[in-house]
């Protein structure tokens, strides 16, 4: 098929390789303009047009999708088929209605839940057990068009946004090279979605990172997991930023005892970490953290390097 490839991050990567090793004709990708990226805040490509310019696939990057001079070229390549993956824009109707297949869009959930920018983190926040991938025919709604395929995923117990997303790129593009086999061969029928049951996953803010140490031990977990890498679930500890990386429901250990904190305070410090009390009653153990303009550490190392002691606690 003669495809059009929209889509930006790393997640995208993996459907871009597999439509080219399928023997479609990708005759442009594109994505969004290369932005700041790092700490230096170099201006860098997107991965897809790193990958793209490799295998000499030519390179869009348009502000404004509505511009006349963008619709005159797509519609000048004549492609069959809109291949929508991670782009971060929503498509107008006119270049939906462009090609004879359409537009498809391979989504990171279960949809009609999850629809919007953050699907991946806001299932895990959520403590959702299981998710999956979704490929959809497009319309102008966000991510409202009719059901071509999904498969489910089970989530890992501890799996951060950052490691689901990277399996679920993988189930994705086998997912997106089966739909388009069988959009080709005319063998997909199309269901709508359940508009009644939509659930939203709005892109991640700053402020979303936040912990609430009132909140119970599994939030707080959940939160960690959900938020990496980016905004990262903080706090503070001494007045200054601290990121939580990785962290664990913490069990006391039979025969022992632990004094009633207020939420936030640190309780115990283990073997592996920093143990805190939560609003709930229960604790969470911080096994990975970032402080503030440092790299990130062990727990067990940030305690030798600060001389943590029980009863300090994070903000």
């Amino acid at each position: 098929m003669k495809i059009v490839f929209m889509g930006t991050p790393n997640f995208a990567l993996p459907s871009l390789r597999r439509v080219l090793k399928d023997g479609h004709q990708i005759q442009l990708l594109v994505t969004r303009p290369d932005r700041p990226k790092g700490r230096g805040r170099k201006i860098a490509p997107p991965p897809t047009k790193e990958l793209a310019i490799s295998q000499g696939i030519p390179v869009e990057q348009p502000t404004d999708l509505r511009r006349h001079d963008f619709y005159n070229r797509l519609k000048s390549l004549r492609p069959e088929v809109i291949v929508v993956v991670a782009y971060g824009k929503i498509l107008p109707q006119e270049l939906l209605d462009m090609p004879p297949y359409g537009g498809v869009n391979l989504h990171a959930s279960l949809l009609p839940k999850y629809r919007g920018a953050c699907p991946i983190n806001w299932a895990l926040i959520n403590g959702e057990q299981e998710t999956g991938v979704t490929t959809i025919k497009m319309n102008a709604e966000m991510d409202a068009g009719d059901i071509l395929l999904a498969r489910r995923v089970a989530i890992g117990a501890i799996e951060t946004a950052e490691e689901l997303e990277e399996r679920l790129s993988l189930v994705g593009a086998e997912l997106l090279s089966e739909t388009l086999a069988r959009l080709q061969d005319g063998r997909l029928a199309p269901r709508p979605q359940e508009h009644s049951q939509a659930t939203f996953a709005p892109r991640l803010k700053k402020e979303d990172g936040r912990i609430d140490w009132g909140k119970g031990a599994s939030q707080i977990f959940n939160a960690i997991r959900g938020l990496v890498p980016w905004p990262g679930a903080y706090s503070t500890f001494r007045g200054k930023t601290v990121i939580f990386r990785r962290g664990e429901l913490f069990d006391v250990p039979a025969g022992e005892e632990f004094p009633v904190r207020e939420p936030g305070e640190i309780v115990s410090l283990d073997k592996r970490g920093i143990v805190v009390q939560c609003g709930d009653g229960a604790y969470l153990l911080i096994v990975e953290l970032q402080p503030e303009s440092r790299r990130r550490m062990r727990a067990v190392d940030f305690i030798n390097g600060y001389r943590v002691k029980p009863g300090e606690r994070f903000g």
